[in-house]
């Protein structure tokens, strides 16, 4: 009995020096033979077998070696889609690739991130990452992984999360915290990942619940300061952010007004700051969208909104004057009150520096026509009415290229259009005027 036992020892130990000697070997070297990658236009039993050839360095490689293959595999799913139709057919590949998640290694870690954000972007693929777990790993990694590793994994979770999608799977898995923790250290995370973790967020808060837990655990305090942030991705996330969680529910919004969010959306406006246009645009898009009821909307007067947005009807690139126009016929339309304000203000008086420049009316009448967007309209149409009643107004109407638009719109009974065009064609100019450019 101890004879077989020693001659069986003396085995084990003949095969593990054995594969002792084959691991320090160039076996799994990153210089070993690697087998070339076929042409694109190569037949699908080429591109499957490069694509079990690089498995199989997954699987036995050292680390060096996976990372390698890794880079290989993402280089020619980026070029073509067929090529990650063949390693989602390979049995086991995919949930080899999940598990590089948990790797040590930030390379190996990353590198499979970018094969993951890239699969996600897949419907199909996606279902199946989700159900062998992808989530649960995916959050880790928001906890312990590396700063590109965290932005790749909140790319790979805003795919997963779309239209509220496997929402409560990040909730279950405690990622809903660990997204608002990433948001609320901006000191700590670049703009991109907040920008990304308010991503993720925003399509999480369209489940009820979700959009409970966030409110009752006082984070909303933490977006209203991120609109204060000097980083334009982290300011326009978290602004966007707040516009989706607040719609359609007004006590959302009045938690968002008591924690100060209108002062910091109007404070945006203030020309005195250093902020971007397209930041001021949201801000201005995002107002509009909490503010509704008197209450708010006295305090966004008083807080200088109205001031703000004349200043850069007079004084700002077209972008963000199309934005205060489109703001200054929202408040005027709510009451009288509000239209005379308006009006105090000095906005009437300023119709004639809008219709100096042919530009400005030619896109307000291009962005009617966008589609989809039915508050352009909505906003738009008013003011191209009331450059109508003036003659210099009507000139630049007619002799606009988007004139079409108007009349497309009265041809489908937009009352407003209709107005427009009865301007149009009581005005002694008409003639001539089409006559020149129709």
């Amino acid at each position: 009995m101890q004879s077989d036992l020693d001659i069986i020892s003396e085995k084990f130990n003949a095969h593990v020096k054995s594969l002792c000697e084959l691991s320090s070997s160039d076996c799994f070297s990153p210089y070993a033979i690697v087998v070339s990658r076929p042409a694109t236009s190569a037949s699908k039993d080429d591109l499957k077998f490069y694509i079990n050839d690089s498995f199989s360095r997954f699987k036995i490689g050292n680390i060096e070696m996976k990372k390698q293959a890794l880079i290989c595999f993402n280089e020619v799913i980026q070029e073509d889609d067929r090529w990650l139709k063949i390693a989602m057919e390979v049995e086991g590949f995919v949930h080899v690739l999940v598990g590089f998640l948990s790797s040590k290694d930030l390379a190996v870690q990353e590198e499979v991130l970018k094969s993951l954000d890239m699969i996600c972007g897949f419907e199909l693929y996606k279902g199946i990452l989700v159900s062998i777990g992808v989530v649960a790993s995916l959050i880790r990694v928001l906890e312990c992984g590396s700063e590109l590793s965290k932005s790749l994994s909140t790319r790979c979770l805003m795919k997963c999360t779309a239209e509220s999608e496997n929402a409560w799977s990040v909730s279950a898995h405690g990622g809903v915290t660990s997204l608002l923790r990433i948001s609320a250290g901006e000191c700590e995370s670049s703009g991109e990942l907040v920008g990304l973790a308010c991503g993720v967020l925003k399509n999480l808060v369209g489940v009820d619940e979700i959009k409970r837990f966030v409110v009752e655990d006082g984070a909303l305090q933490i977006f209203v300061n991120l609109v204060k942030s000097r980083n334009e991705v982290s300011q326009i996330s978290s602004m966007e952010f707040l516009q989706a969680i607040a719609v359609g529910d007004q006590l959302v919004i009045d938690s968002i007004v008591n924690e100060g969010g209108i002062r910091v959306l109007v404070h945006v406006l203030d020309p005195k700051s250093s902020f971007s246009s397209k930041s001021r645009e949201t801000s201005i898009r995002v107002i509009m969208s909490l503010c509704s009821d008197v209450t708010n909307l006295n305090s966004l007067v008083s807080y200088g909104f109205m001031d703000h947005i004349l200043h850069f009807v007079q004084d700002g690139d077209i972008a963000i004057q199309e934005s205060c126009l489109k703001a200054a016929y929202w408040l005027s339309g709510i009451s009288d009150a509000f239209k005379k304000a308006m009006g105090d203000a000095g906005f009437i008086q300023n119709r004639k520096r809008l219709v100096e420049d042919d530009q400005n009316v030619s896109l307000i009448m291009q962005s009617i026509d966008q589609e989809g967007i039915s508050t352009n309209r909505k906003l738009l149409l008013p003011i191209i009415m009331s450059l109508s009643g003036c003659n210099s107004g009507r000139k630049k109407i007619l002799s606009s290229r988007y004139l079409k638009n108007i009349e497309k719109l009265a041809d489908d009974q937009v009352s407003d259009a209709r107005k427009i065009l009865r301007n149009l064609s009581s005005n002694r100019f008409v003639r001539l005027v089409k006559g020149i450019w129709h």
